[in-house]
């Protein structure tokens, strides 16, 4: 059975076209710049390359040429997009209302709209994907897979926040969590190294790229998060502050600042390249801090610092954890990273073992040391095959309904 991931940003369109059970990757790509002159959609499989440049206006029209070229007569790996059973699409917003991915009907569609409120960076876009697939592939299944899902096992002690009660019930102002897809994939491939069942293992989760977040997970569950109510909570990010204290917004208003431009700062101008004054990436701040650039050198003692907190905190939420794991882009790919944030926690039974360590880039490996208590792996995430596979067992299900 052949299927496709979709994940929509808020300019761009990441896919893959997957063949289950046996999870074949037949294509996968990425679009870009939607909605600019200069849009490029880069596509691969497993013998070839195509890189194809055109204005894209919007997502209905990247959906549209992703699909022209996965059924092009020369590049293309269907006949025809038929082919195509079900469709899986990262939805980034489902509330309370999802604690597992479900099919798309009319009623989940106005559901995740009420959600826009709370994502409006995210959730808007899911819906233009979801709709463009509903025109073209109309005979497909459409299956919601949320971010927010793996994280509504949290108990109210950890997603309330001090705040009168009323504004909960009213506004449904609570913690969220974000990348809990890559969460629950991590977990589960953990859960698979350790030759354990899944509800038998605790471990904390670090998901680190441009935008980071810390899972606490217990006995398979996610029981606390670092991402908030949105995903500007938590930890240091490319562009994003993490936690803050709450009066600075006051202050800054104070000093006449507009809750446009707060809002802009602490999304899209702190974090990393706040406090480098170089660069959201960790590449060119760790560049920098081998040139001596004190600035990139503190983004990253920060970053590490506010990582290393939060290990902290979770060991205490958890009582015992048999690992850590790091995974996302700054995870799976920085060393140095990993051995700042690790360092120093060897009296909390965590030691990394430096020359394993060094060796790992963006593959699955144990990094700990012989005699840490603590396991330390490094797992690179695979969200959209965590995508596939529910989408999968969903089109499955809805097989068996139609036969009885």
């Amino acid at each position: 059975m052949k299927l496709l991931v979709v994940n929509c940003g808020s300019s761009s369109i990441k896919y893959q076209l997957v063949e289950m059970p046996q999870e074949r990757v037949l294509a996968k790509g990425l679009l870009e710049r939607i909605g600019e002159r200069d849009s490029r959609l880069v596509y691969n499989t497993d013998f070839k390359q195509k890189k194809i440049n055109r204005p894209i206006k919007n997502h209905k029209q990247g959906v549209k040429l992703i699909i022209n070229t996965l059924t092009d007569k020369k590049i293309g790996v269907l006949k025809n997009i038929g082919e195509i059973k079900a469709v899986g699409h990262r939805v980034v917003h489902g509330g309370e209302s999802f604690s597992d991915s479900t099919v798309i009907t009319p009623k989940v569609l106005k559901t995740i709209k009420e959600y826009i409120d709370l994502a409006p960076l995210h959730n808007p876009p899911n819906l233009a994907g979801i709709e463009a697939i509903k025109e073209y592939l109309p005979k497909a299944i459409n299956v919601a897979v949320f971010d927010t899902a793996f994280h509504q096992t949290i108990p109210p002690a950890a997603y309330l926040y001090a705040l009168p009660y009323n504004f909960y019930k009213k506004y449904k102002i609570r913690r969220y969590g974000f990348h809990g897809t890559s969460h629950r994939y991590v977990t589960c491939r953990f859960a698979q190294l350790s030759k354990k069942p899944k509800n038998k293992i605790s471990c904390i989760t670090i998901h680190l790229g441009n935008g980071c977040s810390i899972a606490a997970v217990k006995d398979g569950e996610s029981i606390d998060t670092s991402m908030g109510m949105t995903p500007l909570e938590g930890l240091v990010m490319g562009t994003r502050s993490g936690d803050i204290d709450p009066a600075i917004i006051f202050y800054l208003a104070k000093k006449k600042m507009t809750l446009k431009e707060i809002n802009h700062i602490l999304n899209k101008k702190s974090g990393l390249l706040g406090i480098s004054g170089i660069s959201n990436d960790i590449r060119d701040i760790i560049k920098a801090g081998k040139k001596g650039n004190k600035r990139a050198k503190l983004a990253l003692d920060i970053f590490a610092y506010r990582v290393k907190k939060y290990i902290g905190a979770y060991l205490a939420v958890l009582g015992e954890c048999d690992g850590i794991i790091f995974t996302g882009g700054i995870g799976e790919n920085a060393y140095q990273v990993r051995e700042l944030i690790c360092s120093g926690l060897q009296s909390l039974g965590i030691k990394l073992d430096r020359n394993k360590n060094r060796r790992v880039a963006a593959e699955e490996s144990l990094v700990s040391s012989r005699d840490s208590k603590i396991k330390i792996f490094v797992i690179p995430t695979n969200e959209e095959i965590c995508i596939a596979r529910d989408t999968y067992q969903m089109k499955l299900k809805s097989m068996k309904r139609k036969r009885t």
